[in-house]
């Protein structure tokens, strides 16, 4: 068992009491300028600057799954992983570009009242108890579970301690609303990026010394020369990790509706641009693409340092778990107990960061779904901006408190023992993604998309998925092989590889749709058609220099590391 020393617990508690003091300083200085506004509380509308809300666009998204889930990832496959960080940047900027002028344009502040909108009441309401279930079940208590473990593993306290304490630090600073969230996220960035590069610093340096070398540089040549399997962004399909990454797949197919999905029809991630003016949000945005070129050195990296010191015998008791097997997922935990005192104190507060960032935003975007399209919709249509604010918080308590809940029963359960890595995750968020996508994408560019086809393909969607998952135990796929759309596993059944599962899924939705709209259309049922204005995907030129920078930098990356 590993404890922080006195050093470390002071850096860590210098971060605490920044954090915390700033965020109160922040909701004091709301109080004072406005009121208790509902779009305010949920959305801090109007408040936040450009920075702001690409630094709590990246403290949201960065989380246990990317330190913890990643980092594991970059042990077993390499820099390979790095594509949803990287394609992820590029999306940002589509979103940027096409999603949020619609979002603004039309004053959306919720994804359901988007589909409400656009579609009818049932649409939004199945989506809107949907979100909720998934935020709350899936993703708030594998946050506060998974985060748990790994902070538990490197500071010593007991688990149940670590999933209390993450709790009601995310609850101090999920109260204050969106303005408070989104300020105190730049500083949680700071410590983040700082922390995380510390501990790649520190990995890369070791990975030189071990090998009688020294320097941050030499320690990057030797990772690419001792794992130069690792270092290879597009798998060929006789690779064992194909399944997990198909190819060509991660740059023309189901990637890109993964991370679309993701940045683009997410409240969670969408409600930090939705209170701002376009320029704001999209500079916001193009930040956000920023920062995450450099994830991969923050995540990754020190999975593949992992890796190359694990076979040169280091961490041999370390990485396994109670089976006597390798577990990926306590790559970056090992590591950061072998940094020095006081910079592990600092990257114990970015773990901490992410991991209470991710937690605040969630919450957030539970309290405005179920306040702002549930019980003001339908349980007080009558209340007042003072009674939503309140409901709002009543409703992140109790989110929380159910998280943490969940989290004691089922956590070790469900995610123990690196059950549940990054790729388990994105495998099955990829149940939902294809269809939900596809009614937004649908929804914003084609005006005669009828609310039944949106249904067609939420539900649908999912059983499209689901049937394929279970396809290759009744049908031999092989006839897919040629294509890549089908791999045989360690038992020499061909399965679909969930990207590429993802692919079919999403075409099958579009056909869908298409035919149900048409048919509906033919019979008189007009829908409710978005107008959309070209002018306004026009960027300007600021924006437009940013974006050819990194998709410059994007080329380069993937044409060196093919």
């Amino acid at each position: 068992m590993h404890f922080l020393a006195t050093q470390d617990l002071i850096v860590f508690l210098l971060y605490f009491v920044i954090v915390s003091a700033y965020g109160y300083w922040i909701y004091n200085k709301k109080k004072k300028a406005t009121i208790a506004a509902s779009h305010d509380y949920f959305l801090a509308e109007g408040s936040l600057t450009w920075w702001a809300i690409g630094a709590s666009l990246i403290a949201s998204n960065i989380s246990a799954e990317q330190f913890i889930g990643m980092s594991g990832s970059g042990f077993k496959m390499g820099l390979a992983i790095a594509s949803y960080e990287w394609m992820a940047a590029l999306t940002l900027i589509i979103v940027g570009v096409f999603f949020m002028p619609v979002y603004l344009k039309n004053k959306i502040y919720t994804m359901p009242q988007f589909l409400h909108q656009r579609y009818n009441s049932t649409v939004a309401m199945i989506m809107a108890v949907f979100w909720l279930l998934l935020y709350v079940v899936v993703n708030l208590m594998s946050i506060l579970y998974l985060g748990a473990l790994a902070i538990s593993g490197i500071s010593g306290l007991n688990i149940y301690v670590c999933i209390f304490a993450l709790a009601i630090f995310a609850a101090f600073i999920t109260l204050g609303g969106m303005k408070v969230i989104g300020y105190t996220d730049v500083i949680q960035v700071f410590f983040l990026v700082l922390g995380g590069l510390v501990a790649s610093y520190i990995a890369l340096n070791l990975v030189a010394t071990q090998n009688g070398e020294t320097g941050v540089w030499k320690g990057f040549q030797l990772l690419s020369n001792k794992a130069n399997d690792h270092f290879h962004m597009i798998f060929n399909k006789d690779n064992s990790n194909y399944m997990d990454l198909p190819g060509l797949s991660v740059l023309v197919g189901g990637m890109w509706i993964a991370n679309l999905n993701y940045w683009g029809c997410n409240q969670y991630i969408t409600q930090r641009a939705l209170g701002a003016s376009l320029p704001t949000a999209r500079g916001g945005l193009l930040f956000a693409a920023f920062l995450k070129l450099l994830m991969p050195i923050i995540v990754v990296l020190p999975g593949i340092a992992a890796f190359v010191l694990y076979k040169q015998g280091m961490f041999q008791t370390e990485m396994l778990n109670s089976t006597g097997v390798v577990d990926v997922n306590k790559a970056y935990p090992t590591l950061l107990n072998l940094l020095p005192i006081g910079l592990k104190g600092l990257a114990f507060a970015a773990l901490t960061a992410a991991i209470v960032a991710s937690l605040a935003g969630k919450a957030n975007s539970i309290a405005t779904i179920y306040t702002l399209d549930i019980y003001k919709k339908n349980i007080n249509k009558n209340a007042d901006e003072k009674k939503l604010v309140s409901v709002g918080k009543q409703t992140i308590i109790v989110a929380l408190l159910l998280a943490v809940l969940m989290s004691l029963i089922l956590g070790e359960k469900l995610m123990g023992e690196g059950k549940q890595g990054f790729q388990y995750i994105q495998e099955y968020t990829g149940f939902v993604s294809p269809g939900i996508f596809a009614m937004f994408i649908l929804g914003f560019f084609w005006k005669k998309t009828t609310s039944t086809a949106a249904l067609f393909a939420t539900i649908g969607g999912f059983i499209f998925s689901f049937i394929l998952k279970i396809a290759p135990s009744f049908v031999n796929l092989s006839f897919l092989s040629p294509i890549g759309f089908a791999v045989p596993n360690s038992h020499g059944v061909y399965e679909i590889p969930f990207i590429d599962r993802m692919t079919i899924v999403f075409v099958l939705c579009i056909i869908g749709m298409y035919f149900i709209s048409i048919i509906q259309n033919k019979k008189g049922i007009k829908p409710n058609g978005l107008e959309i204005d070209t002018s306004l995907f026009k960027v300007s030129g600021k924006f437009a220099i940013g974006v050819l920078f990194i998709c410059a930098i994007l080329i380069f990356l993937y044409t060196y590391f093919y």
